[in-house]
């Protein structure tokens, strides 16, 4: 199942010298490749969605750097370190709550103060490469760890899509997901649509359907109602498993609008809240989740849908892209360097420190 999900599902493809994203905002009508040749581009693409998910986000702004080392290097090879900066804050700007971002940027301009080699580029592209591959390979351990929490067959909810569309490859949330239903412990998967850009019915039922694990889309009003109904069919929801584009010290959970009301439904329900993300989500600058920005989007996409507007006309909107979920609500953090059940400071901070 792994192989299958990571060879079948590549969002991110470096071939040719360019960058390659998968143009997620056309899935599943259409299965399209962009190629990037500029920073800017680069940027333009994280900020328009072309490319989502905090991980994802990462790499992408990893291989963005390899782009902007090469035109800096072509245009002021005595001092293009230095050029380079004016790049990497383009890219840092291109969406505020995906850590990974900032993480990514940062581990490579590091790397290029550290350089000492007669081909730079090569270097920041192995760097790169190294990112993404790491990336898999830890999406496919917190699949093993987060599979092993399920204790019996079940159904499962997701928000969202954290799979291998919003990582290198296989996902978070969903890489659990496809790991536990090899290990016949998934039996069913529900996915919220996830207004207003619909990733839950767009990108997360269309890979479970690559993957040939079934799956029921439901509108977002319908989750307590099977939360709460499940519980007396053959397919009872025992978890809500979901990714994080940031993780706050104290184990508060940013994640995609909607998320804090389901782990609210999920609490009442007495259903298990499982977060998968990896430790580079993991902010241990900040406290709280009071510290994390929620990036605010154009209220057009609320106000209408596929460049049609659906609400009355003088109506105002709000459209916050991300919720903050309580420590408190998250029965347990899977990232690849363990499980981290019922989350505190104390406990997030020895997992993070221990090698």
């Amino acid at each position: 199942m792994s192989d299958k999900a990571y060879d079948s599902i590549k969002p991110i493809i470096w071939q040719d010298d360019n960058l390659q994203l998968l143009d997620q905002r056309l899935l599943p009508a259409e299965h399209r490749y962009i190629t990037l040749k500029t920073v800017h581009e680069v940027a333009q693409a994280i900020t328009d969605m072309v490319v989502r998910g905090a991980p994802a986000i990462g790499i992408t702004a990893a291989y963005g750097v390899v782009i902007a080392a090469r035109a800096r290097l072509a245009e002021h090879p005595d001092n293009w370190q230095r050029a380079i900066e004016a790049d990497l804050s383009v890219l840092a700007q291109s969406r505020p709550t995906a850590v990974n971002l900032f993480w990514a940027i940062d581990l490579m301009r590091e790397f290029i103060k550290s350089l000492s080699t007669s081909d730079p580029i090569a270097a920041l592209l192995t760097k790169a490469q190294n990112i993404h591959q790491e990336d898999i390979a830890a999406n496919v351990k917190m699949g093993a760890l987060g599979a092993q929490l399920i204790k019996e067959p079940c159904a499962v909810l997701t928000h969202c899509n954290a799979g291998a569309l919003a990582t290198g490859g296989y996902g978070t949330a969903l890489g659990v997901i496809r790991t536990a239903f090899a290990d016949n412990k998934i039996t069913h998967v529900f996915a919220d649509e996830t207004r207003p850009w619909l990733q839950g019915a767009r990108l997360t039922a269309w890979e479970m359907v690559q993957d040939d694990i079934p799956v029921s889309l439901l509108v977002e009003g319908a989750a307590a109602h099977m939360l709460k109904t499940s519980q007396n069919t053959d397919k009872p929801i025992r978890w809500v498993i979901v990714g994080s584009d940031r993780i706050a010290s104290n184990g508060d959970v940013a994640n995609k609008i909607g998320t804090y009301a389901l782990a609210v439904l999920a609490r009442y329900h007495g259903i298990k809240f499982m977060v998968v993300a990896p430790t580079t989500t993991i902010d241990m600058a900040i406290s709280s989740g009071a510290d994390i920005p929620i990036e605010e989007r154009s209220t057009n996409e609320v106000l209408g849908f596929a460049d049609q507007q659906i609400a009355a006309t003088g109506a105002q909107a709000r459209n916050p892209a991300f919720d903050v979920t309580p420590a408190e609500l998250v029965d347990a953090i899977v990232t690849e360097k363990g499980v981290v059940l019922k989350p505190t400071l104390e406990k997030i901070t020895v997992m993070m420190t221990t090698l």
